[in-house]
């Protein structure tokens, strides 16, 4: 085979790749659309579990789009957006009650149909993360988080961080797994302190 016939069979390569590429492109986002129908076809509110839960905001459309390989001045640019969302305690204190903080680390319920409005969800905590030492059971979705206070300490800094880390931890990390506690309104304020204290008191089983 000649070199002119080399560089015609490249660039017939180059375009048949670029068709395929195109077309895939394409056959994706049909499929998308067709999915996001299908869904709000299908999906409707029962009790308080409500059918616009599967309406994306933006954060969770560009991490969709981008399957969570977020180029980094967009990820930059959707965690400041996610840290004007935290709504810091109105009475400028974080820790809360240890004890209560555990029960609700240990609590998976709410957000599901059956449950009622006025009935506190849960945090769940133990279902991604090891808390306690004396828990056998616990998830590892997310980093354990024993001897979380003891490594830490519990100073402003510290306490402030972990309460914006709970309300929204998208802004500190736009790809996180973790749920936005406060944005989504799961958890409630004094919830979240309860969950700092749980973290970060020298008395709680996290540190001891």
């Amino acid at each position: 085979m000649n070199a002119k016939w080399i560089i015609k069979f490249a660039i017939v390569l180059a375009i048949s790749s670029l068709t395929i590429t195109a077309q895939a492109g394409t056959d994706d986002a049909a499929l998308d659309a067709k999915t996001t129908a299908i869904i709000k076809r299908d999906f409707h509110d029962r009790g308080i579990a409500k059918a616009d839960r599967v309406n994306q905001d933006e954060l969770q459309a560009t991490c969709s789009k981008y399957i969570d390989n977020l180029p980094d001045p967009l990820k930059a640019k959707l965690e400041a957006a996610q840290t004007k969302t935290i709504k810091w305690p109105s009475d400028g204190k974080y820790m809360g009650d240890w004890k209560a903080g555990e029960k609700l680390a240990q609590s998976g319920r709410g957000m599901t149909w059956s449950d009622k409005p006025d009935e506190p969800a849960g945090g769940n905590c133990y279902n991604c993360h090891r808390l306690s030492s004396m828990e056998i059971a616990y998830g590892t979705i997310g980093p354990s988080l024993l001897n979380f206070g003891k490594l830490r300490g519990n100073s402003v800094e510290v306490q402030r961080y972990v309460d914006g880390r709970i309300y929204n931890a998208k802004a500190l990390n736009a790809r996180a797994n973790m749920p936005r506690f406060g944005f989504m309104g799961i958890l409630t304020e004094a919830q979240i302190k309860d969950l700092v204290a749980l973290l970060l008191d020298p008395e709680s089983p996290v540190n001891k």
